[in-house]
C-alpha cells in the first residue's frame, strides 16, 4: 500500500478569532511603557476578565495606533503571537483555560501618524493639548461571554452603586503605566473599517473639558 500523503500542518490561529478592544482616557503623557508585565496582566483581568487574549504593554496616543503602512497595534500583537513556534499551544490555552499573555509593541509605534481624521490635532481642537487622549489596547479571543467591563456596566443598570467602585478599581489598576492626572473615560472596540469612531469617543467628551 502506498504511504498516505502527510497531513498539512495546522497554521492557526486566524486574526478573525480575535477582536480589538481598548480602554481610553485623558492624560498629559499618552505614550507610556512599563516593564511590569504582571501589572499589565492585572489590568487585563480588571477590564477584560476571564477571556483569553493579549495585553499590549504600552499606552498610546490614538495617532500611534496605526502606522504609516496601515498596520494597527492589534495586528502587530497578533503577528507576534503567530510568529511563536508554539502558537497553537498558546491559542489552545487562550481558548480552553482563558489564559492571557502580554506582548511588547514594536518600537515603530512610538511614531505619530495622523490619520486622514485630524480632529484630535491641537490645530483643530486645542483642548486636546491640555487633556491628551490615550488608549490601552487589548487583543481578545472572541467568546460569547460578556467582557468584564460590559458585565459590570450591565449589572450597574439595576444597581448604579456598583459602577463607581469598579471605575475606581480600573483607574487604580492603570496607575503603574498611566499615573495621575490620567483618568479613564470608557471602553470600546476598534473597527479598522471605521477608525474614526475611536476619534469620536474623545470628541463626545470635548465639551465637558472646555
Amino acid at each position: 500500500m502506498p504511504d498516505s500523503p502527510p497531513a498539512s500542518a495546522p497554521i492557526g490561529p486566524s486574526l478573525t478569532d480575535f477582536a480589538s478592544f481598548y480602554l481610553y482616557g485623558l492624560t498629559n503623557q499618552p505614550y507610556q511603557q512599563s516593564a511590569d508585565l504582571g501589572m499589565f496582566g492585572e489590568l487585563y483581568q480588571q477590564v477584560i476578565g476571564a477571556h483569553g487574549g493579549l495585553g499590549i504593554a504600552s499606552s498610546f496616543h490614538p495617532y500611534q495606533l496605526v502606522n504609516q503602512a496601515g498596520i494597527t497595534v492589534w495586528y502587530a500583537a497578533y503577528a507576534q503571537l503567530y510568529s511563536q513556534p508554539n502558537r497553537l499551544e498558546l491559542f489552545a490555552e487562550m481558548t480552553v483555560e482563558k489564559a492571557s499573555f502580554v506582548v511588547e509593541p514594536p518600537a515603530s509605534f512610538a511614531k505619530f501618524h495622523i490619520w486622514p481624521d485630524t480632529r484630535l490635532t491641537t490645530d483643530e481642537n486645542p483642548i486636546f493639548g491640555r487633556f491628551v487622549p490615550f488608549v490601552i489596547p487589548f487583543l481578545v479571543r472572541k467568546d460569547p461571554e460578556l467582557l468584564r467591563w460590559d458585565a459590570e456596566f450591565a449589572a450597574a443598570e439595576s444597581n448604579q452603586a456598583r459602577i463607581n467602585p469598579y471605575l475606581k478599581t480600573v483607574n487604580a489598576a492603570l496607575k503603574f503605566v498611566q499615573p495621575k492626572p490620567a483618568f479613564v473615560l470608557g471602553f470600546g472596540e476598534f473597527d479598522e473599517q471605521q477608525p474614526e469612531l475611536l476619534i469620536e469617543k474623545f470628541l463626545n467628551c470635548r465639551d465637558m473639558l472646555l
